[in-house]
């Protein structure tokens, strides 16, 4: 049980870590960090899963135990992890656990948790409780179990993500053509709705797979976008597209096979939805390029830059009435969806921006390569905080903030160095004028933090 539980979720290898017997107490355990003014508007929760072989038996044992502790289920089935969240908010229950491990290795498995109103688990009275109740043994059972009941969400999900595409003009004769790369992961289900958006789909590895025969489901990592790009080149696609294991995040490749940083994803998107709702908050994250605060205001929007993770971009979206929020990672919150995720949904807004502009979509990012950036870099690092400390002394002239581990500032270039919240790393990204100016600053930060790993 050691080091399952981790700052968002519940995740561990099958069944050395996590096992039926540990997602059953999780699910008696679960009740007590929900929302007791929720429990009284309902009592019910969403539980879906994954196609991982394993994630079947976890989730009936998860169902047992949030049955036996008194709560109602509605399962949802095979459902990715934004179906889950929208079924939350569109259901009104109390909150809503997935099984998946998301983009991890097939012998990953884990629980992903949120509140009424798909609000995240997070904080002192979220995972680290549950972790204590599990670990304390001593979780009695209520008098009476729970219901449980079956429920369709796929249908209303993709009417109400669909609702938001902008047919394309009569008068436009050409038809998109879209790459698309499921990962063998749970994009492959949303197939029928995409064929819904009016252009020619390209499907790549669109069969369910829970060991990922083909490449790993992290659309973070370049490697894993190779087969895209080249089908994208082949067949002389217009927009490359690739989703995650539980696809609650999607990576974009353009016309030339060119990924496109999700940080410039993000701008690009917001941009759209500003177009349409003017003047509200944006957020993104600390990691970002200083291009997508810039394209954010020259569009009407107020930049909000905020910390690395899911459950601080949700509450601060939420409090700030922003219309959306996207991350480095590929995470795209929208006001309209419970403020939780939905690649399916920042799929839709990139093709409404095609055909919004009408020119390629390398046409449509190149305003915003302003600057050179590194893409995330993981350094291991035994004392983190020592070598936090060690680099605020050692750029002692910029300008330095802890919003999230240490960002230190220049007029010509940046970085952000912190400790990684699932795995034993720091990571760095840095940003610069040029390339040239990008490589200097790059061997010396790492002259500092150590070889990359």
């Amino acid at each position: 049980m050691a080091g399952i539980f981790k700052a968002y979720d519940v995740r561990g290898i099958y069944p050395d870590q996590l096992d039926e017997t540990i997602a059953e107490q999780v699910g008696l355990a679960f009740r007590q960090v929900l929302d007791p003014e929720a429990l009284e508007r309902s009592n019910a929760v969403v539980v879906g899963r994954d196609m991982r072989p394993h994630s079947e038996p976890l989730a009936q044992a998860l169902i047992a135990g949030l049955r036996a502790s008194g709560l109602d289920v509605i399962d949802v089935g095979l459902v990715t992890t934004p179906m889950n969240y929208f079924a939350v908010g569109h259901l009104g229950t109390a909150g809503g656990v997935q099984v998946t491990a998301s983009h991890n290795p097939a012998r990953y498995n884990g629980l992903k948790f949120s509140r009424e109103g798909a609000r995240p688990v997070s904080g002192d009275h979220g995972i680290p409780l549950i972790e204590s109740l599990v670990q304390g043994g001593q979780l009695e059972p209520a008098d009476v179990p729970g219901g449980i009941e079956r429920r369709e969400i796929f249908s209303a999900y993709g009417e109400h993500a669909l609702s938001y595409l902008v047919p394309a003009n009569e008068s436009d004769d050409r038809r998109l053509k879209v790459a698309v790369d499921a990962a063998n992961g749970m994009g492959t289900i949303y197939l029928p709705l995409l064929e819904k958006l009016g252009v020619e789909i390209l499907p790549l590895y669109f069969e369910l797979d829970g060991s990922f025969p083909n490449h790993e489901a992290n659309p973070l990592k370049y490697e894993n976008l190779r087969d895209l790009s080249e089908l994208v080149r082949r067949e002389g696609a217009d927009l490359g597209i690739c989703f995650d294991g539980d696809a609650d995040r999607a990576a974009f490749v353009d016309e030339t096979g060119e990924p496109i940083g999700s940080d410039l994803a993000t701008a690009l998107i917001a941009g759209e939805l500003l177009a349409r709702d003017p003047g509200h908050h944006v957020l993104y994250d600390l990691r970002s390029s200083r291009a997508v605060a810039e394209y954010i205001e020259e569009k009407g929007g107020v930049p909000v830059r905020e910390r690395v993770g899911h459950s601080f971009m949700k509450a601060t979206l939420r409090e700030k009435n922003g219309i959306f929020g996207g991350e480095l990672a590929g995470h795209y919150y929208f006001r309209d969806n419970y403020y939780a995720d939905s690649a399916l949904m920042a799929v839709v807004e990139i093709i409404n921006l095609i055909r919004h502009r009408g020119v390629k979509m390398s046409e449509i990012v190149a305003p915003l390569l302003r600057y050179a950036k590194s893409q995330e870099i993981n350094f291991e690092v035994e004392d983190k905080q020592g070598k936090i400390a060690e680099l605020a002394e050692r750029y002692t002239d910029g300008k330095i903030d802890y919003l999230d581990g240490i960002t230190v500032g220049y007029d010509d270039w940046w970085f952000n160095v912190r400790p990684s919240n699932t795995e034993p790393f720091l990571r760095l990204v840095l940003e610069a004028r040029d390339d040239e100016m990008l490589t200097a600053r790059r061997a010396k930060l790492e002259a500092l933090l150590g070889n990359p790993v």
